[in-house]
């Protein structure tokens, strides 16, 4: 089964991929995470990366990003090599990231976490005027320290930092974790209007009803290899990915 889904996985990868993973192996020390991973992201699509904890969500997109050694295979961004990339290349090629930890400065103002995002000031002031048109909240805040927003609110500002230079791809871990339902479909129309304007997602999730919502294909990871992958919309996606989860 592994094997047969590893096959689907590369039939379906399309030609000129935003993001695309080819027998793709890491981990940590002496230890592998993540077991000939074959997986790939085309313009403008959502794939959606499901598994339950510790199957190697993370440590996959900690490699795409370069922060976990690539041990075999191949990651391409935009049709570039991974080997090789600094932060700042894939930044410049537009990869946006956001992660499951809370990367915020705490203390610091909405605003200077936000203004971490873009290379110059001189660019802040039209990056936030875009934010504001997914997260009108933000805007008379932006004096509010970071750390004294909601939890959802947090997750928005998380995404929205992320969001700041327009990424062609972006990298989302967990986005949904510990949101109330309502805050989960806001963060859904948001990304689905980045979607709409050509955007490309890698999305790692648990919750199985949202992922399947927002993604065109899914793959199930777990314990590091792909177990099982499709179209989101199929009738029986969804009950193939509880049962993946269950066990």
């Amino acid at each position: 089964m592994v094997e047969a889904a590893r096959q689907a996985a590369r039939q379906i990868a399309p030609a000129g991929a935003a993001l695309a993973l080819d027998r793709v192996s890491s981990g940590y020390g002496a230890v592998s995470i993540v077991t000939d991973v074959s997986l790939s992201v085309g313009a403008g699509e959502i794939v959606a990366l499901l598994g339950k904890n510790g199957m190697g969500k993370t440590t996959l997109l900690k490699t795409v990003l370069g922060m976990v050694t690539l041990r075999g295979g191949a990651v391409t961004v935009g049709g570039q090599a991974l080997a090789g990339l600094t932060p700042a290349k894939l930044n410049a090629l537009g990869v946006g990231y956001a992660p499951q930890e809370q990367p915020l400065f705490q203390d610091l103002s909405i605003r200077d976490n936000l203004r971490l995002a873009v290379p110059s000031d001189r660019m802040l002031p039209e990056a936030l005027e875009r934010l504001f048109g997914h997260f009108p909240f933000l805007k008379d805040r932006l004096a509010q320290r970071a750390g004294t927003l909601s939890g959802g609110e947090q997750k928005m500002l998380i995404l929205g930092r992320a969001l700041m230079l327009r990424p062609r791809l972006l990298l989302i871990d967990e986005i949904s974790e510990g949101v109330q339902p309502s805050m989960v479909e806001r963060l859904r129309g948001v990304l689905e209007a980045e979607r709409a304007s050509g955007v490309s997602m890698l999305v790692v999730e648990q919750h199985v009803a949202f992922a399947l919502a927002l993604a065109d294909r899914y793959a199930v990871l777990k314990l590091g290899e792909i177990v099982d992958s499709g179209p989101a919309r199929a009738p029986d996606a969804q009950a193939r990915v509880i049962d993946h989860l269950a066990v």
